[in-house]
């Protein structure tokens, strides 16, 4: 068993923010998998279903960005799940636009999000896929701002891109292991 969770915010206010592209590519791979989201548990949003023989939950957590471990935990709590088999989805300004990075474990970083989830976890040991949203390049600009503001129309073609091959690498994290997602997607 695999639970799969896009970090996001909830709400059409936050839809198409930067903040969101751990939600969108938990739409993508619902759409793919088959699996509805249509389920209220955990402080989130869930659906059921299966992948190459694994029970699959995808989960969307409607606690707002900073409280996203609340319902991780509930969910991996629930289920009695090792840390391996969670698999986070989050936005990451320090990779350019259109870049993921699939990891085993590391720090929150400045990622408000991440930081609630490794804190009620109480690990750093969370396979993840970080999706690239670019840094704004200036340093008086709010992160805060840039975060919840939305792509510009060119970066949309590359980060719909990105969005499939993080769906993509979850897929290969649960069939062929973080390894061979490594190995495929962070050239």
């Amino acid at each position: 068993m695999y639970i799969v969770v896009g970090l996001g915010n909830p709400g059409t206010r936050y839809q198409e923010t930067r903040h969101n592209v751990g939600f969108k590519t938990i739409d993508i791979l619902s759409a793919q998998l088959n699996i509805d989201i249509i389920k209220k548990r955990f402080g989130g949003h869930t659906g059921e279903g299966s992948f190459e023989g694994s029970k699959i939950i995808l989960l969307k957590p409607q606690t707002y960005m900073n409280l996203s471990g609340e319902s991780v935990y509930e969910a991996a709590s629930w289920y009695k799940i090792p840390l391996s088999r969670i698999i986070l989805v989050y936005d990451d300004v320090d990779l350019p636009v259109g870049k993921i990075r699939v990891k085993p474990n590391g720090s929150a970083g400045t990622h408000n999000g991440m930081r609630s989830v490794v804190g009620c976890m109480q690990s750093e040991n969370i396979p993840r896929v970080r999706i690239g949203i670019g840094a704004p390049g200036i340093r008086e600009f709010d992160l805060g701002d840039y975060v919840l503001g939305r792509f510009s129309a060119d970066e949309k073609p590359e980060m719909e891109k990105s969005l499939e091959n993080a769906a993509e690498a979850v897929k290969v994290i649960i069939k062929d292991g973080i390894e061979a997602a490594m190995n495929r997607f962070n050239g």
